[in-house]
């Protein structure tokens, strides 16, 4: 989903789908109704508390957003269930194995990405009876390598094998490749299909909200997009 075709206002206009963003509680409702009903009308939408983890949730059921688990990632292998992930700048990833009926949806920051949520939403996938060589994957729009920069502690968190991530920046600094880094972990776990979305949030307001954007322009608050995987009966 891009940040069109909702009913928020003011600096989360229009599809502000997190009730984080400091936005009328029933706009963000209703933007998560008209975005649900877009995917799959009719399925039980549900997400997880979201702390940058690596951490994986198998859903069984629908629950609350009260009672919604902290976790990073979601699979499934029920019909009518609606998968849910917000962003700002982190990578959405999307995944299915169609002939199983096994979807997954993972997001994927540098810290969740770098502490292995995308082998783990593949491996709880595997053990619903999917196979991974034939999940095919979407990586979703985040904030791209141009937009991206990153000090020497966030280089530091990695190792010299991930050199080919790292561009050259300001001095002491460096431009970090968030979806080539998905990608390469996608491909690690061996999922069979990767597409990647290439769109950059930061750099693209009129579609896309960004919190680091917010960030650098001193915006009060920033919204949040939401992407979506589901079965259908």
């Amino acid at each position: 989903m891009t940040r069109r075709g909702g009913v928020s206002t003011g600096a989360v206009a229009s599809l502000n789908c997190g009730y984080g963003a400091d936005d009328d509680r029933s706009s963000v409702a209703e933007n998560r109704f008209l975005a649900a009903k877009t995917v799959l009308p009719g399925a039980d939408l549900v997400g997880v508390f979201q702390i940058h983890s690596a951490d994986v949730v198998t859903v069984t059921e629908p629950w609350s957003d009260a009672d919604k688990p902290r976790a990073d990632a979601m699979v499934t292998d029920r019909p009518g269930i609606l998968l849910g992930i917000l962003t700002a700048d982190c990578a959405p990833v999307l995944l299915a194995d169609h002939d199983a009926g096994v979807i997954g949806a993972a997001h994927a920051g540098w810290r969740g990405a770098h502490g292995g949520v995308i082998g783990n939403t593949v491996e709880a996938m595997v053990a619903l009876g999917a196979r991974a060589e034939r999940i095919a994957a979407a990586v979703g729009p985040c904030i791209a390598q141009p937009s991206y920069e990153v000090g020497p502690d966030f280089r530091a968190a990695f190792s010299d094998a991930d050199d080919v991530f790292f561009a050259p920046g300001a001095p002491g600094k460096w431009q970090f490749d968030l979806p080539a880094y998905v990608v390469r972990r996608l491909v690690e776990s061996g999922v069979g299909r990767v597409d990647v979305l290439t769109r950059d949030t930061y750099a693209e307001p009129e579609f896309f909200f960004s919190f680091r954007r917010a960030t650098h322009r001193g915006e009060p608050t920033y919204g949040r997009l939401l992407s979506l995987i589901g079965r259908g009966s």
